[in-house]
């Protein structure tokens, strides 16, 4: 892969993926490479289509920690990275579509919802190798996120949905939920470690937020250990600060929705 993407300094591989609609459907070739949303971890929420396209696949690429949820659900060759040798798995994996090979990309939760920047990666990858000739198609899934706007009962469009799940920048989703605390619903997926649930209830204080604000920290949803802490915005301001996994009672698997 050519020109490396530097996420402090740009550009944002999320740009990349978002450039341009996709093409009209028409009829699939073989080598179509799927990104597909594998929901937030319990299978009874992998739809199926994504299931799918992960069965059908030659190849299949994605964190470790995503692919573990569908290493049993198909017989291709898994590809696992994690962010130091995502580069070099995705260049494998473009290699083997260029070949011919059907080839699927797997992420958490919906793609949609905070996966660009990995959709835009692994189209780069796969238009460097093919030369272009090769669509990549999103099929989208359940997100923790729709989860969580049921458990707290705040409908969509009644609300104001930030993703701080990413590399790079964040200001443009922060001054999002400044200029939305109070007026709308908040769902916001946190950052670990440096902008968790405590951080954001901290900032959102700071910039006009009702002390006494029913939020919620959703955790692991769907799953077995699922968990849920209704608390307010006051008191979950006070987990704010530090950077590291010790630094937060909350798990890098959350979900804040803060109630308008």
């Amino acid at each position: 892969m050519t020109d490396e993407y530097d996420l402090d300094e740009g550009p944002d591989p999320a740009a990349y993926a978002a450039d341009r609609p996709e093409p009209d459907r028409g009829a699939e070739s073989v080598t179509t490479v799927h990104a597909v949303g594998i929901g937030p971890g319990n299978p009874e929420y992998l739809v199926p289509r994504s299931e799918r396209a992960i069965r059908e696949a030659d190849v299949v690429v994605g964190f470790e920690t995503v692919v573990e949820f569908v290493r049993d659900r198909t017989d291709a060759e898994c590809l696992t990275c994690g962010y130091r040798d995502e580069a070099d798995a995705l260049a494998t994996f473009a290699d083997r579509v260029a070949h011919g090979e059907r080839g699927t990309a797997v992420l958490m939760g919906d793609p949609n919802h905070s996966g660009y920047q990995f959709v835009g990666k692994v189209e780069r990858a796969v238009d460097d190798a093919t030369g272009g000739s090769v669509d990549v198609r999103v099929v989208p899934g359940i997100s923790s996120l729709q989860v969580a706007a049921s458990r707290a009962r705040t409908p969509m469009e009644d609300t104001a949905f930030v993703t701080l799940h990413k590399s790079g920048d964040l200001t443009d989703g922060i001054d999002r939920l400044r200029r939305n605390v109070g007026k709308r619903h908040l769902l916001a997926l946190p950052r670990p470690f440096d902008w968790m649930p405590g951080d954001i209830a901290a900032d959102l204080l700071e910039h006009g937020g009702d002390p006494e604000a029913d939020a919620l920290v959703c955790e692991r949803l769907t799953r077995d250990d699922e968990h849920i802490t209704r608390t307010t915005l006051r008191a979950l301001a006070g987990h704010a600060g530090g950077d590291e996994p010790g630094d937060s009672p909350f798990s890098d698997l959350s979900v804040l929705v803060v109630r308008r």
